[in-house]
């Protein structure tokens, strides 16, 4: 049913994941309070994971992503240091790569395991990534299972069911909802509870920007030439001002230097979000309607910008 040309692709289009993204916000991940998938993989090194060894153990952080995902690299420092902050804690974290989100010449669409171990070998050593690194299969078996969105996070509990996702990766967030949880099943004594709302469907945070060209960068020319022309005007500005905003966010040498890098990028982010309506770009595989279940109670429809 799904074959590797689904699921892999050779270049991005916006309307690659349209396909992912029709029953829900999440796709087809599971709910909070639903059981967590299981499976079975082995990390860069070698070593075999699976899921269902931690249940009645541990807690799990769950995360999904790509070397050329702007989100995954925009998040991956901070949830390094989650990792670190709850290592000796009941919490295990895991990251699960997967499917390049903008592929090029440089890092193409994987077409061997051999091909996309060395992917992830690259992320891992570039981003400095203390989490352990899982590797989906080619056809992406563990990524459907949780919806197959660029880069979100699952919180397993105890139990094995989902206490709380994220659409895109925000560690502060993520940080957040594992304290609740931690702290309820020692109030408690309950290895289940569904934290911090449940979910977080929150757009990606300003540091996104930041990360767009550098993310790009490592699919090579034909990563960014595509996603400009599909992503049109918006693109285009997201990749310039983050080629120049993001280096100086990255080790800025002055506070103040800083300080206008983020200015820059909130207002190219603003005029670009204007123009973004203005040209009606609703339909990206990166871009649905989710509002269509508060419909009833707040008389309306929001948009909701997954990020890039």
């Amino acid at each position: 049913m799904f074959g590797f040309s689904r699921y892999n692709y050779d270049k991005f289009e916006r309307k690659t994941l349209m396909k992912d993204f029709a029953l829900s916000k999440f796709g087809t991940a599971p709910e909070p309070g639903d059981k967590a998938p299981d499976f079975e993989l082995r990390t860069i090194d070698g070593d075999k994971v699976q899921l269902s060894d931690f249940r009645g153990e541990k807690n799990v952080v769950l995360t999904f992503g790509s070397a050329t995902c702007p989100l995954t690299a925009g998040s991956i420092s901070d949830l390094n240091e989650l990792y670190s902050e709850y290592s000796d804690d009941d919490a295990e974290f895991l990251f699960v790569y997967v499917r390049e989100a903008h592929p090029g010449e440089e890092i193409p669409a994987h077409k061997s395991m051999n091909d996309k171990v060395a992917a992830a070998e690259m992320f891992r050593d570039e981003e400095e990534v203390d989490i352990p690194v899982l590797v989906d299969d080619l056809n992406g078996k563990v990524h459907r299972k949780y919806g197959s969105l660029p880069n979100p996070t699952f919180i397993i509990d105890k139990s094995g069911r989902i206490a709380f996702r994220a659409l895109s990766t925000r560690p502060k967030v993520v940080g957040e909802a594992l304290d609740e949880l931690l702290e309820r099943q020692e109030e408690r004594g309950v290895d289940h509870a569904v934290v911090h709302g449940g979910e977080d469907v929150t757009a990606p945070s300003l540091k996104s920007f930041f990360h767009v060209h550098r993310a790009l960068e490592r699919g090579g020319k034909q990563a960014i030439d595509d996603f400009k022309n599909e992503m049109g005007f918006p693109g285009r500005l997201a990749v310039k001002a983050s080629r120049i905003a993001g280096p100086v966010a990255e080790n800025p040498g002055t506070v103040a230097g800083s300080a206008l890098a983020i200015a820059a990028v909130v207002a190219l982010s603003l005029w670009a979000g204007k123009e973004l309506r203005r040209r009606r770009f609703d339909q990206t595989p990166y871009r649905y309607d989710y509002g269509r279940r508060k419909q009833a109670t707040s008389g309306g429809y929001d948009d909701y910008a997954v990020g890039i």
